[in-house]
Formats: structure tokens, C-alpha cells, sequence
């Protein structure tokens, strides 16, 4: 197995997200470095994928009935999205 070197590299995150670890590595007395390879061995390793997201069924009416929207205005079908707000 061939040696393995240390890589830099810019990431960039959210402010919130980043003044969260800074605090944290403060706290526990580690390098940010530490806490970002923590991190991405732990998603690396972990077994469970995630789920993929099912998107709900919204259709209207019955399958192969005539589409209830289809003749409505744009603003009947705002109106009907929004619920009237």
C-alpha cells in the first residue's frame, strides 16, 4: 500500500455551521482538521443509506378522467396552490 499524504483543500459551509465547529474544537481542544475527518469518516463508514425521499401523490381526480385544473386560469390555479393566501 502506497503512503498516504496529507491533502489541503478549501470547503466551504455555512457561517452557522462553521462558528458551531470553531466552538466545538475550542471546547474539546481540537483542530478543525480533526473534526472535519471525524465527520466524513462517520458518513464514509456508516452502513445505512439514506432513505430516498417519495414524493407524495397530489394528483387530482381519477386516473384517466378528464383533468379538473386543466381548463382554469393561471390565477384559478394560483388560488387552488395556495389555498387563497
Amino acid at each position: 500500500m502506497g503512503s498516504i499524504y496529507p491533502v489541503k483543500t478549501t470547503v466551504e459551509i455555512s457561517d452557522a455551521l462553521f462558528k458551531r465547529a470553531k466552538r466545538h474544537a475550542l471546547k474539546t481542544h481540537r483542530p478543525m482538521r480533526a473534526l472535519i475527518e471525524e465527520g466524513l469518516r462517520r458518513v464514509l463508514d456508516d452502513p445505512a443509506p439514506a432513505e430516498r425521499y417519495q414524493l407524495p401523490d397530489r394528483s387530482l381526480g381519477e386516473p384517466g378522467a378528464h383533468n379538473p385544473l386543466e381548463q382554469s386560469s393561471w390565477g384559478d390555479l394560483r388560488d387552488e396552490i395556495y389555498g387563497g393566501r
